[in-house]
């Protein structure tokens, strides 16, 4: 396949005036808007309304961080299924069988992140 310049130039323009747009956009905050000025109120944390209370280096939990790793890697996962929901037709009952084993995987991952207690909140 080549791809020549009627493929790439739709793209080199989109990516041209959203550049375009968002310089314009830049520039013209720098310009006109609101200077502020930096107090000791508006350095401090805010925290959904409450004082700040104790250091801000707090020490979080590991499964805090493993729920989270677990939501984008499952999450972008599911992404990978719109190409193949959209191309479903095309593909035929291989693509279908491909895309089982595909969720079968995900399945298992996700069984044994939850046995191994991943998903737990206590």
């Amino acid at each position: 396949m080549n791809y020549g310049l009627e493929t790439w130039f739709p793209i080199a323009v989109t990516l041209g005036l959203v550049g375009l747009v968002v310089g314009t956009m830049v520039t013209i905050n720098r310009l006109i808007g609101a200077k502020s000025i930096h107090t000791k109120v508006k350095g401090e944390a805010f925290e959904c309304g409450n004082p700040p209370s104790g250091t801000a280096w707090a020490r979080f939990s590991v499964r805090f961080y493993l729920t989270a790793l677990l939501f984008l890697v499952f999450d972008v996962e599911v992404v990978f299924l719109y190409p193949w929901a959209v191309e479903l037709r095309t593909l035929g009952m291989f693509g279908f069988v491909e895309a089982l084993v595909y969720i079968g995987i995900l399945v298992v991952g996700l069984i044994y992140a939850w046995q191994r207690g991943a998903l737990d909140w206590d």
